[in-house]
């Protein structure tokens, strides 16, 4: 163990002083009146649709100052909607405190509906409690930071209604078409909660990063017809040749139509069924919480289709192939699309557990993603910014990302399946205070601590932060949401559970509810230590020690483990060397454990580095994922710079070098 690095890693108290203001090359030339506009969700696209990013009136005011819905008489600007107001881009630059709330008000230009049909305001992400108002009437109030939520505001939209039965009165269509006042009202406990909260703090530094809060994903208004579609589960199956799709639809009857074309936009196939005949009933409890007390959940009606798709071709990293997937309801037309792989983990022709794509062992050669940006937060400034970073690692040799507990925007996903990068997925954390000693101390200085705590007893969740049984909830919901949220994307691969025991409960259980959701993907339960002896990986994390391969002891399996008799070794996390580039860091100081003074030197560690990492490969190695992306604050360790303007690993990069 290198325990000069060790101490150099422990947390210290410091004055990090106001960030430098640093703008990406995308936030320097944004345009206020087109930001983020794309369709915010590729995988369920209707082409009438409105992008409500930009301008909103915004107003931080204590809590309690006022007791009802009502939005307030005056506002302390402008926010530049879908950025936090913490961040850079929104033009306020104030950290929202506990005891405060913020409101939104923004007047918005409906088009004129037809006879049944429906308008729908959606929200990509809220941190983190939201309630709704459109022309003065609650349209619904949600809890989560980072999963899409919608509500229909269809009612509220019609002036002069007093119930939902005349506000689908056809004579007071025409009144649709005008102005509409949307409020929204939001409170953030950010780290005095135990809400999921992923590497927010209201006192950032180190590994923790500055806290954030409201609207900071896209915002956007999307008219549906009296029969829609609303929502799709993909099941590509490349072994049957052929695509089921369960389709949920509201609607009583009618033809659902369900058409699949090449790459090229040529046909390849197509299906038609009644919904009368193959529809089954579904009861699901909204998200939003829009239920009134004793009110049953909504029913709606899920129809299969199944469409043959001979001989598909196989998505490859190299070539990410996607098939186009088009559903017809009714009038309504929903644009998606899928592709054909398949992802285990099992024994090689050796007997050792290895990572498979499409029936072949591969190395995934990871790299930690935090998705956070100098002048967005962790709102990335424009779609082209998403895109860079992934062809910047696709680049650099890499072929997998850890999205790092955060949920990105559903556009980042689309980006990878189309250009070929695999995902690993992390659960957002969250829970109460942690115990340094269990969480990070012990663990670092005992390994054979790892695989002998158990995160079930309650003694040890309050230590791990998972004591609060309210955000045991929450994380279990939030789970099983964002496995919904992002099944139907190719380039995910693996489901990440709980990291380095932050608010880690119940793993086992949690690992088997998850493959019990999907079991077409593997699970890595436990990354970093105190592993269950469940999922698809032993995951270590390993800053401290040369890098090796430890084995697992099937014996102890627990579970689908147990039956499937061996998991793959995945580092999933190291590296971490540090060099701040003058000029492209938030903080004159920086954090971090192996520290550079010149970058041929860096440029040699991290290499060195990697290269180790890749020859464990005969020894069992299935993964690794090095640490990080990019810089993230005074965490000066990314293989970008915060500001996205140098990529350290080239010689030369926007124009500059850095001879030693």
């Amino acid at each position: 163990m290198d325990l000069k690095r060790v101490l150099a890693s422990a947390p210290r108290k410091h004055e990090t002083g106001k960030p430098c203001p640093l703008l990406t090359p995308w936030g320097e030339q944004l345009d206020p009146a087109c930001v983020r506009a794309e369709h915010p969700r590729p995988q369920f696209a209707r082409e009438r649709f409105t992008s409500l990013n930009g301008w909103w009136d915004y107003a931080i005011m204590p809590m309690g100052a006022r007791r009802t819905m009502t939005p307030p008489d005056s506002f302390d600007g402008r926010i530049l909607v879908p950025f936090s107001p913490e961040s850079l881009l929104s033009g306020v630059g104030r950290t929202l405190q506990p005891d405060e709330i913020l409101w939104y008000v923004r007047r918005v230009t409906v088009d004129a509906l037809r006879p049944g049909e429906r308008c729908l305001l959606h929200f990509e992400a809220v941190d983190f409690a939201c309630a709704c108002c459109v022309n003065g009437r609650v349209v619904g109030t949600h809890e989560g930071g980072y999963l899409p939520f919608s509500f229909d505001i269809t009612d509220a939209l019609t002036r002069g209604a007093t119930s939902r039965e005349e506000g689908e009165a056809g004579a007071l269509v025409g009144s649709y078409g005008s102005q509409a006042v949307v409020a929204l009202c939001v409170w953030d406990p950010s780290d005095t909660g135990t809400q999921l909260r992923g590497k927010q703090k209201l006192e950032p530094g180190g590994i923790w990063y500055t806290a954030q809060s409201g609207i900071w994903q896209p915002v956007w208004l999307e008219v549906v017809p009296e029969r829609w579609v609303e929502q799709l589960v993909l099941h590509p199956d490349a072994e049957a040749g052929q695509l089921v799709v369960d389709v949920d639809v509201n609607g009583q009857e009618g033809l659902l139509r369900v058409y699949v074309a090449d790459a090229e936009g040529l046909p390849v196939s197509s299906a038609t069924v009644p919904v009368e005949e193959g529809a089954v009933p579904v009861t699901e409890r909204p998200s939003d919480g829009t239920l009134a007390a004793g009110e049953e959940p909504p029913v709606r009606r899920r129809v299969r289709v199944v469409v043959p798709v001979p001989n598909p071709h196989r998505w490859e990293i190299d070539d990410p192939y996607l098939y186009g997937v088009t559903v017809r309801f009714g009038a309504d037309v929903v644009y998606s699309y899928t592709a054909f792989r398949t992802v285990a983990v099992r024994r090689d022709r050796a007997g050792t557990a290895r990572f498979f794509l499409n029936g072949r062992p591969l190395l995934l050669r990871g790299v930690l993603d935090q998705g956070y940006w100098s002048d967005g937060l962790m709102t990335a400034p424009a779609d082209e910014a998403l895109v860079h970073d992934i062809v910047a690692m696709k680049d650099a040799g890499f072929n997998m990302l850890r999205k790092h507990l955060k949920v990105e925007a559903d556009r980042w996903y689309y980006h990878c399946d189309r250009l070929g990068m695999l995902v690993w997925q992390d659960m957002v954390s969250g829970g109460g205070p942690l115990s340094a000693w269990e969480t990070s101390y012990k663990p670092t200085l005992f390994r054979q601590s790892w695989g002998s705590y158990r995160d079930d007893v309650p003694r040890h969740q309050e230590k791990l932060g998972a004591a609060d049984e309210r955000y045991r909830q929450q994380w279990t919901e939030a789970c099983r949401d964002t496995v919904a949220h992002l099944r139907n994307h190719p380039s995910v691969v693996t489901w990440v559970l709980f990291n380095e025991a932050w608010g880690q409960f119940d793993a086992l259980a949690a690992a088997e509810m998850v493959h019990g959701l999907d079991p077409t993907r593997p699970i890595d339960s436990v990354s970093g230590w105190y592993d269950q002896h469940g999922g698809d990986f032993l995951s270590v994390h390993n800053y401290f020690r040369p890098l090796e391969v430890y084995r697992d002891d099937p014996r102890k399996l627990q579970g689908y483990a147990a039956r499937s008799g061996a998991r793959a070794f995945a580092i999933s996390e190291f590296g971490g060397a540090v060099f701040r580039v003058e000029g492209h860091s938030a903080f004159a100081e920086s954090y971090g454990y192996d520290v550079f003074g010149d970058l041929p030197s860096w440029r040699e560690a991290v290499r060195a580095q990697l290269a180790a990492a890749e020859s464990l490969e005969p020894q069992g190695l299935s993964c690794f994922v090095y640490t990080q992306l990019s810089d993230v604050e005074e965490e000066v360790n990314g293989l970008l710079t915060y500001d996205r303007r140098v990529n350290k690993l080239k010689e030369d990069s926007y124009g500059h070098d850095f001879p030693g």
